[in-house]
């Protein structure tokens, strides 16, 4: 097993309609408005950004995302990641639930030096402090698409 290899999987039921999520989740550099985790978005060209983010651990993550695929059609936001976590994330956005459900993944490797070393013990950790960040983000949104 690579214990520096995460696959997370969200599920977020929000009151809203399936077009409003997916526009609000689109707009990546409006995620530090209603998301307390995200710090900071910059777009450094079409298509492709930075991004920084904190949980509850004391540190700093940073990546740049690459889109892969927007859809609205479909309903699908897939970005590429490199920095301190290589990988994917991925958002489908689909009538259901209270409105929508939107359903979060990801696959990554950690990069950073600190975590790969604590990849082990704190493994436990690192899935809670993700886990927070989803659930704050969760939250954050519906807020966020209540005010729109």
């Amino acid at each position: 097993m690579d214990w520096c290899r995460y696959r997370f999987r969200s599920v977020w039921d929000l009151p809203a309609a399936p077009g409003d999520v997916y526009e609000a989740l689109s707009r990546v550099e409006d995620y530090p408005r209603w998301w307390p985790q995200v710090r900071e978005v910059t777009e450094v060209e079409e298509g492709v950004g930075t991004a920084r983010f904190r949980s509850f651990l004391p540190y700093d993550l940073r990546v740049t995302g690459r889109t892969r695929r927007s859809d609205p059609v479909d309903g699908v936001l897939e970005v590429g990641m490199a920095g301190d976590l290589d990988g994917w994330s991925r958002w489908t956005v689909r009538a259901g639930g209270r409105g929508t459900r939107a359903l979060y993944e990801q696959e990554v490797v950690v990069r950073r030096p600190l975590m790969r070393r604590l990849s082990i013990p704190c493994r436990p950790v690192f899935r809670a402090n993700h886990a927070f960040m989803m659930r704050s983000g969760r939250r954050g949104l519906e807020a966020y698409l209540e005010g729109v």
